[in-house]
């Protein structure tokens, strides 16, 4: 009995064993000319003897026909033999082999998918929407032939599965987050690449590139989170500016002390610096009140 814990035996591709179309359809031309000769000669002779030779010929010449099959480029041939696989044909051109064998074309060219959004959660719990575009191709014929039913369909639900993954893996954004959603993008694709590959790699299928296309909030808490990155990033600005002025305020205390331009006290020190700080952080013009007495009367 089948342990249906223990992985099948996967198939791998190797070199069948084909023959040049040209030397065969000259092979092919041969038997043709020799069947018309027998048939001619026999006629003109009108002997049966030459008719002994157009029955064998025909027979080659049926047996020659079925074995033609072209490859094009960056294209492979499987070849089975009675349900066994016996290798795949890579070399472009017109190709023969046994009729009897089973010829299955596999393409091997690059394909590009570009996903459809999906909803999903990310690590916090917020639904958020995310598409991808994969750039994938068939390494593997027999693989992509035998291992799996549809190698495409498998293709498509892995792409889906792998972008729910790697979206519910990190947050969609955050100051406290080694790596987000929309902060490490390269990080995120090159993560995506490697899921994608360790997925793929049973249908015999590499991924070359991949990317995420589009990413954003879920609509039903878009507007919520908007809210919520516009006080950021105010907040953000206004520390920006605080950590200027403050900056700015010990620079110009520095100057006055060091020029002795005017000897300050603590409590004139401490109004200069609030009305330097009103100046600099303040969103309105000042407008400067002249003082014709001193600060304690």
């Amino acid at each position: 009995m089948t342990d249906p814990d223990k992985p099948m035996n996967a198939s791998r591709e190797r070199p069948a064993s084909a023959f040049n179309g040209y030397v065969m359809l000259f092979v092919l031309a041969g038997l043709v000319l020799l069947a018309l000769f027998s048939v001619v000669g026999g006629v003109s002779a009108g002997s049966p003897f030459f008719l002994l030779l157009l029955v064998p010929c025909a027979l080659a010449a049926l047996l020659v026909l079925p074995g033609f099959y072209m490859v094009q480029p960056n294209q492979g041939a499987a070849i089975v033999l009675f349900g066994s696989y016996r290798g795949t044909d890579r070399t472009t051109g017109l190709r023969w082999t046994w009729p009897w064998m089973m010829k299955t074309k596999v393409s091997v060219r690059t394909n590009n998918i570009v996903s459809e959004k999906l909803k999903v959660n990310d690590l916090r719990g917020n639904p958020v929407e995310i598409a991808a575009n994969v750039v994938w191709r068939v390494a593997d014929t027999a693989q992509a032939l035998y291992d799996v039913d549809d190698y495409r369909a498998f293709v498509d639900v892995q792409i889906e599965a792998a972008v729910r993954t790697i979206g519910s893996r990190y947050p969609y954004d955050g100051e406290d987050e080694d790596m987000t959603l929309r902060g490490s993008h390269e990080a995120v694709n090159t993560e995506l690449r490697h899921e994608l590959n360790d997925r793929l790699r049973v249908a015999g299928v590499t991924v070359d590139e991949c990317g995420l296309t589009h990413l954003a909030y879920a609509p039903e808490i878009a507007g919520a989170m908007l809210r919520r990155q516009q006080a950021e990033a105010v907040i953000a600005a206004r520390r920006k500016l605080v950590e200027g002025a403050v900056s700015m305020v010990e620079m110009a205390l520095d100057e006055l002390s060091s020029k002795q331009v005017v000897e300050l006290d603590d409590e004139r020190r401490a109004a200069m610096v609030s009305n330097l700080m009103v100046v600099l952080c303040g969103e309105r013009d000042t407008q400067p009140v002249v003082n014709a007495g001193s600060l304690y009367n």
